[in-house]
């Protein structure tokens, strides 16, 4: 495929780097798990294959071979010799078309899985793109204008499935009379509810400051990125100044530094972190958090941590049967 324009931000990522963070290497990887997941399923790969994380505003792609792709997450208006390409579904694109994003409908990051995923080496077990240490993905890097990437020979399901669709009109695309179901979905609201467990330091906060990161509103501020989110909302304070240990953080970790404004940490999160801990984003509700975009806003929510357990276990029973049904119509 031939990069005609590259969008705001579009890397290729996977599900991270994962063993590395003892020696300081981050694990970075798609933003949206989820979503990378179920597109992956969608066109025949394994869940952790490497895809296009589009942030905002996406690529024009010019495609010079059939292909199997999926779009899901954010709704970045997806195009195909200007018709619209529907999400959360298996899609064939015939050989010459090209492909472009128009406006952000909802969400923030779309994910594009290709059948058979790309051929480019991993660097210490992902391809995910590292764009501080400029290592994995394309060239370490964000993609430019006039890059070319190959795709690999897709498995059997995805070969199925192309001779299928590819036979049933002669459209620059054609997809399927299925796909995922809407339960599947996170959508992002006009006040988003993102569940957390209190953190290792959240008695060290005042009474005041507890009773507001719960009852009041908070808004995804321009200085945000993968790293993490910086918020803006009421301040929140300590009881009494204390020295924090640096300590390994977390996917999730709510660290709050000294201007009182919490900063969610994500997918380019550093390996270790030495901000009083509010809370910890639960496991199912990253993909929402990963979805906002600037301006958007957030309320936090106090579960347990069995009950943090017991949605993952939830959303990984669904993912299953999820996975059954794709193979099943594969």
């Amino acid at each position: 495929m031939n990069i005609l324009r590259p969008g705001l931000l579009t890397t290729i990522q996977d599900l991270g780097r994962v063993g590395f963070q003892k020696y300081g290497v981050i694990v970075s990887g798609a933003m949206d798990s989820y979503a990378l997941r179920i597109g992956n399923l969608l066109v025949g790969n394994d869940e952790g294959e490497a895809a296009f994380e589009i942030t905002l505003t996406g690529p024009t792609i010019e495609f010079e071979q059939d292909i199997l792709i999926a779009i899901t997450g954010a709704d970045l208006s997806p195009t195909i010799e200007k018709v619209p390409v529907p999400l959360y579904k298996p899609v064939y694109v015939r050989k010459g078309s090209v492909l472009q994003f128009g406006p952000c409908v909802s969400g923030c990051r779309a994910y594009m899985a290709f059948g058979g995923g790309f051929d480019i080496e991993e660097v210490m077990g992902s391809r995910s793109t590292y764009l501080r240490a400029g290592i994995g993905g394309h060239k370490g890097r964000a993609l430019k204008a006039g890059d070319q990437l190959t795709i690999n020979t897709g498995r059997p399901q995805s070969t199925r499935l192309i001779e299928e669709l590819s036979t049933s009109s002669d459209r620059p695309f054609t997809t399927t009379s299925w796909s995922v179901a809407t339960t599947f979905l996170q959508p992002v609201t006009k006040e988003n509810t993102i569940r957390v467990i209190p953190g290792t330091h959240y008695e060290r906060f005042t009474p005041e400051s507890r009773q507001a990161f719960f009852d009041q509103t908070f808004s995804v501020t321009p200085q945000s990125d993968r790293m993490g989110y910086r918020l803006s909302g009421p301040s929140l304070e300590l009881s009494e100044a204390f020295e924090v240990i640096s300590e390994a953080v977390a996917l999730g970790t709510i660290q709050v530094p000294s201007d009182g404004n919490p900063i969610v940490l994500l997918a380019d999160r550093q390996t270790t972190g030495g901000y009083p801990r509010m809370a910890q984003v639960v496991s199912v509700d990253i993909s929402l958090m990963a979805q906002l975009k600037p301006g958007d806003k957030v309320r936090f929510k106090e579960v347990t941590v069995q009950e943090a357990e017991q949605l993952y276990l939830k959303r990984e029973h669904e993912l299953s049967g999820l996975r059954a049904a794709v193979t099943f119509k594969l």
